[in-house]
């Protein structure tokens, strides 16, 4: 910069025995480097500033802490010394002078499950779902009842069950839920056979792929997802639900006893989870497309009548569910990618989201179906 300022007193001094457009031109080239020279130090300063960024970000990471301050982690109740903790961490407790029970709507694996009515301290009154927790209950079974509550209690998505609340302090022991209208997908879409447009069925998947898609970013996995644990209200939104079954599966009728141990969904599950016992939001992706699947096929069963262990040899000789009649090729597409044999090469949750937007967004793409396609090469 100094030698610059030299050269620039020595134009100005000699000017006079300058040619007065070449003095003009010098001028202008030196303003020119001078700025250039502070642009490139300014972009150094920019770069060692992001590196420095990153590599705090990174260190945070590695040290355990959330990268980014505004997305939330899952924490296991399991690793509290004292459960109960969780459950005054992640939910609130409602009085139970606020809740109306109204009727019986199903039993659970702890006890029955009514509908009825919350008044919030607005005073305005909101449909809810009741669990409760039947009598004669050891601390055991209380504790695993309310650990659910405890893993919804950090969630808060639109296509994933909201928690109210819950009650500890009297008799019964209460979970307190949003109440949706349609109940579990499975048997609404077989109540509703051929009812709905493509559209509509896609508006479904696009609502569970997005409710996964928060948990995955979540760091949950849950290991059981399926038609039937899927609830769907009156305006067709879909909610994933029954996180307390995502640890044992031992109140599933769909869960069979596998050579390693416990019980799995063994029709929604991926082969290294039933083989190994290897959960992850990969395993999630498989049975996100055996979802997909129940969907199209308005709630048929996954592999029919085929026997558990004939489905687990089936998978590993690469047989794949044909889609269903009225499937575009494009979905079934999508299912096969989720049922890749190597888990890496399954779609994460936000690509499935991103693909299924493209579709809602140009539904002409939607209309080769797979059975016009296969009846065209004959």
């Amino acid at each position: 910069m100094k030698n610059l300022a030299t050269l620039f007193a020595f134009i100005q001094f000699h000017s006079r025995s300058y040619a007065p457009k070449l003095c003009l031109f010098l001028c202008r080239l030196i303003l020119t480097l001078t700025s250039s020279l502070n642009l490139f130090s300014r972009c150094q300063w920019y770069f060692k500033a992001k590196m420095s960024t990153e590599e705090k970000r990174r260190t945070d990471y590695q040290n355990g802490q959330v990268p980014f301050p505004g997305i939330k982690t899952y924490v296991d109740p399991d690793t509290y010394e004292d459960p109960t903790q969780a459950v005054h961490e992640f939910t609130k407790e409602i009085d139970p002078s606020r809740i109306r029970i109204e009727r019986v709507i199903g039993a659970g694996e702890f006890g029955e499950v009514c509908s009825g009515r919350l008044r919030t301290p607005g005073k305005k009154e909101i449909a809810v779902a009741i669990k409760t927790l039947k009598g004669g209950y050891v601390e055991r079974q209380r504790r695993d009842f309310l650990r659910e509550a405890s893993i919804m209690g950090q969630f808060d998505h639109p296509n994933i069950i909201r928690l109210e609340g819950v009650v500890t302090k009297s008799r019964p022991v209460m979970i307190v839920v949003e109440y949706v209208e349609n109940g579990s997908l499975d048997s609404f879409l077989r109540q509703h056979d051929g009812h709905f447009t493509v559209i509509q069925l896609v508006g479904m998947l696009r609502g569970i792929a997005s409710g996964m898609k928060y948990l995955s970013d979540m760091g949950y996995v849950h290991r059981d997802l399926a038609a039937r644990n899927i609830l769907v209200n009156s305006n067709l939104v879909c909610k994933v639900s029954d996180f307390g079954l995502s640890r044992v599966l031992e109140d599933d009728p769909e869960a069979a006893y596998t050579t390693t141990g416990g019980k799995i969904p063994i029709r929604w599950t991926a082969p290294e989870a039933i083989s190994y016992r290897k959960f992850s939001s990969a395993s999630d992706a498989w049975s996100y497309g055996i979802v997909m699947w129940e969907v199209m096929s308005y709630g048929e069963r996954p592999y029919w009548e085929m026997s558990n262990q004939d489905v687990i040899l089936s998978i590993e000789e690469g047989y794949r569910l044909p889609a269903p009649m009225g499937c575009p090729v494009a979905l079934h597409q999508l299912m096969l990618h989720c049922w890749q044999k190597e888990r890496s090469h399954r779609p994460k949750f936000t690509d499935v989201v991103s693909f299924l937007d493209k579709l809602i967004r140009n539904p002409s793409s939607l209309l080769p179906l797979v059975e016009d396609i296969q009846s065209s090469h004959y």
